[in-house]
């Protein structure tokens, strides 16, 4: 009946009706994302009627409210399969200033215009795949990206550029061509940071780092969401450059970390749209290569290192192994670089573990992340390794017992999802430098068990790659229950039935096949 009235109005009617007539309708309806299927013909003759509508000379506000019903209407696929033309989304483009390269944006009373034809395109390319055809065939990511910069250093045209970087993430999402040319044609990398350095209002002190004010006030939310769509856009993007990229992207990609580091001290407006805002950049932060994350860390300044060694004067004798991480004024400092940035992303990580559940969505990116750092960067491994494996104190009770990082990590050694527990496992195996030793002394054969028999070894050794030697954070009390530890070795069968440490089992299989190799 809703739309019976609206349908005779929007045919019959002058611009006030009209209006009126729509509103009501897009009051009553604006949470319906459900429809009935007896009201389908309907709703299509309605949409077709506004797009008639909308080509027309009438004011801003009818516009609006005929795009705001428009929206709620192409929320139902069924609807979009015979008003999805050329012509109806050339209209949009219109609307939304895309087919204007030399407009700028300077009429306030259009952006409300502007936005909602941006709301109505994001629900028809996301359901109908006739306009992603179009999409392709109208160019309309070089059109989205030059709306972008002209946005790109406004302040009060964020809901513009959200719902642009939304298009944007949605058309690169669903296709993969679209990407490429993100990527290479509209430069779209440099573009989308430089959008992320305008949410941020990023002040460079130096080429990759840049100026914290930590008692400025949070994110708005306006910027944050923005923040949030560029985000996932720029993953999109670069969604494969972890794989290979040109020498000649070094530069741009270590710009991006730098903003992504920023990002990463910052706060949002709620604890969530933190978490959001944080767990977006550590995806984005999965794409790039790793050579590159060398900026997440970055050497102190001079007052820095002079309050450091301030810091390290005060700590007592007896706490040598606390000496190398500080903090001071707030800032994580260990061996003379600053590592806040992987101290969130450490935290960022342990929270996720303390939800307890979708790990492998919600853990895993975080993990590989500090997976990767630690195995290309040795001062963040030794950072964390200091934080996730400090010098063993106690020795009494299993590794997987008890509220420390460690313990938590060690747990999901033997969690029931392979993803998970294998990328613990490489984590915490990385952190020991790949010594099977060392991550037996912090785990535990059982734990270690599983990773150990995927690697070959079972009996001992160390992994494939290399790192440098450090000094022994053997502690008394692990030195004093090492030789219990005798207790716990890997065993295997000898060839009568018997149980025998694993390394002789080996042995004696071992004779027992040369000596059949020589028989006749």
């Amino acid at each position: 009946m809703d739309e019976e009235r609206a349908l005779y109005i929007v045919r019959a009617g002058e611009a006030g009706a009209i209006e009126r007539v729509l509103r009501d309708y897009s009051d009553k309806h604006r949470a319906t994302f459900k429809f009935e299927s007896t009201d389908e013909d309907k709703r299509k003759k309605l949409c077709e009627g506004i797009f008639k509508v909308l080509v027309k000379d009438i004011p801003t506000t009818c516009q609006v409210s005929c795009l705001e019903v428009l929206r709620i209407l192409s929320r139902d696929k069924k609807v979009l399969v015979p008003v999805t033309t050329k012509e109806n989304m050339q209209i949009l483009l219109r609307l939304a200033k895309l087919n204007e390269s030399d407009d700028s944006l300077e009429k306030v009373s259009e952006f409300p215009v502007i936005v909602e034809s941006l709301k109505c395109l994001c629900n028809i390319v996301f359901n109908s795949q006739m306009a992603q055809q179009l999409s392709l065939e109208l160019n309309l990511a070089a059109k989205l990206c030059n709306l972008l910069r002209k946005c790109k250093d406004r302040k009060f045209i964020s809901d513009i550029k959200c719902f642009d970087l939304r298009l944007l993430f949605l058309l690169s999402l669903l296709h993969t061509d679209i990407r490429s040319q993100l990527r290479y044609e509209l430069q779209g990398l440099a573009l989308l940071t430089q959008i992320l350095e305008s949410a941020f209002s990023i002040k460079w002190t130096d080429e990759y780092e840049s100026a914290i004010d930590r008692n400025g006030p949070p994110l708005s939310p306006q910027e944050t969401d923005c923040a949030i769509e560029a985000l996932k856009a720029l993953f999109n993007v670069t969604v494969d450059s972890w794989k290979a990229h040109k020498e000649s992207d070094s530069h741009q990609f270590r710009v991006m970390a730098a903003v992504l580091r920023h990002c990463l001290l910052i706060v949002g407006p709620t604890e969530d749209k933190t978490e959001e805002l944080h767990s977006n950049a550590v995806n984005l932060l999965s794409n790039v290569p790793v050579s590159c994350l060398d900026v997440l860390i970055c050497p102190l300044t001079h007052e820095e290192t002079a309050q450091e060694a301030t810091t390290l004067d005060e700590l007592p004798n007896d706490k040598t192994a606390e000496k190398e991480t500080v903090l001071k004024n707030n800032t994580m400092v260990y061996n003379g670089m600053n590592m806040e940035a992987i101290h969130v992303l450490l935290n960022f990580m342990e929270k996720r573990i303390d939800k307890g559940s979708s790990y492998r969505e919600g853990l895993t990116p975080v993990l590989s992340l500090l997976t990767e750092c630690s195995r290309a960067h040795r001062n963040i491994r030794k950072f964390l390794k200091d934080q996730v494996l400090p010098p063993l104190r106690d020795v009494t009770n299993r590794p997987e017992v008890g509220s420390t990082v460690r313990n938590k990590l060690v747990r999901l050694m033997t969690h029931v999802d392979l993803g998970v527990k294998q990328i613990a496992a490489e984590f915490l195996f990385v952190l020991c430098k790949e010594r099977v030793d060392s991550l037996l002394k912090y785990t535990g054969y059982g734990n270690a068990a599983g990773l150990l028999a995927a690697r070959g070894l079972l009996a001992g050794g160390r992994g494939d790659n290399w790192y440098s030697e450090d000094e022994d954070t053997d502690t008394e009390e692990y030195k004093n229950a090492k030789p219990k530890e005798e207790l716990l070795k890997p065993m295997g069968l000898k060839p009568d039935g018997t149980i025998t440490p694993l390394e002789e089992a080996l042995n004696q299989y071992s004779v027992i096949e040369e000596t059949s190799s020589d028989t006749d």
